[in-house]
């Protein structure tokens, strides 16, 4: 069995509250759900503008997870109304 991480640094749009930042981080965390992953907002919960963004899938075949990591990469990294800054990926093995 095989586990993967990304930890996804991103910068919102134009955001004034914490209330704006919850309805902008929730359609994300929804739309990497549906893509059968973990996920969740896990760091800079009280900075309005930012937000660390946790994600994590299990598998049997490393590969198979890499690509469904790269696909919730791909994903936020779209998005028109956030900028990825930075992506912080884990794969544990059998061997860890």
């Amino acid at each position: 069995m095989y586990l993967g991480a990304l930890e996804l640094d991103v910068l919102l749009g134009d955001v004034r509250s914490l209330a704006e930042k919850r309805s902008m981080v929730e359609p994300v965390l929804g739309d990497l759900h549906r893509l059968g992953v973990s996920a969740a907002e896990t760091g800079e919960r009280e900075r309005i503008r930012r937000s660390l963004l946790g994600v994590a899938a299990a598998g049997t075949d490393v590969d198979l997870l890499h690509d469904k990591l790269d696909e919730c990469e791909r994903h936020v990294a779209e998005r028109h109304d956030l900028e990825l800054l930075a992506v912080r990926r884990r794969i544990f093995g059998p061997e860890d």
